[in-house]
C-alpha cells in the first residue's frame, strides 16, 4: 500500500520510468511489498523548483539529486527501513545515478488513513 512520490530534476526526464521501477523493486525486495501494489507519482522540476542542499550532512550532491517520498503503513523496524534505503540507493546507482544524490523520506500512517476508491476505507 505504499504511495511513492518521486521529485526529479528535469534532466532525469528520460530516466523517470526506470527510476520509478528501481524504487518499486526496492520496496518489493527490501520490505516485502507485493509486486502488484504500485502507486507512484512522478514530478519533474526545473532546477530552480527543486531545492536540495548541495552539502547537507557533508554529503556532496549534484544537480541531479532527487527526492523519494514514501507514504506507508507504520510498524516496520529500523533495520527494514535501513535495508530499504540501501536497496533504493543500490538500484538507482545501477542506473548511473549517484547514491549521494538520493534523498529518501518515509511518512508512516495507519490502516484508516487509506482509501483506494469508492469513498471507502478498504482496510477498516
Amino acid at each position: 500500500m505504499p504511495l511513492v512520490r518521486l521529485d526529479l530534476p528535469q534532466s532525469l526526464a528520460d530516466q523517470a520510468r526506470p527510476i520509478a521501477d528501481a524504487v518499486h523493486t526496492a520496496l518489493v525486495s527490501a520490505i516485502g511489498i507485493p509486486a502488484d501494489d504500485r502507486f507512484q507519482v512522478i514530478a519533474l522540476h526545473a532546477p530552480e523548483h527543486l531545492i536540495i542542499d548541495a552539502q547537507y550532512l557533508g554529503i556532496p550532491r549534484s544537480g541531479r539529486a532527487l527526492i523519494v517520498q514514501i507514504y506507508l503503513r507504520k510498524g516496520r523496524s529500523v533495520e527494514l527501513k535501513k535495508a530499504l534505503y540501501a536497496a533504493i540507493a543500490a538500484n538507482l546507482t545501477a542506473l548511473g545515478l549517484r547514491a549521494e544524490d538520493v534523498l529518501v523520506s518515509l511518512s508512516e500512517n495507519d490502516l484508516p488513513d487509506w482509501s483506494f476508491g469508492l469513498g471507502l476505507a478498504q482496510y477498516c
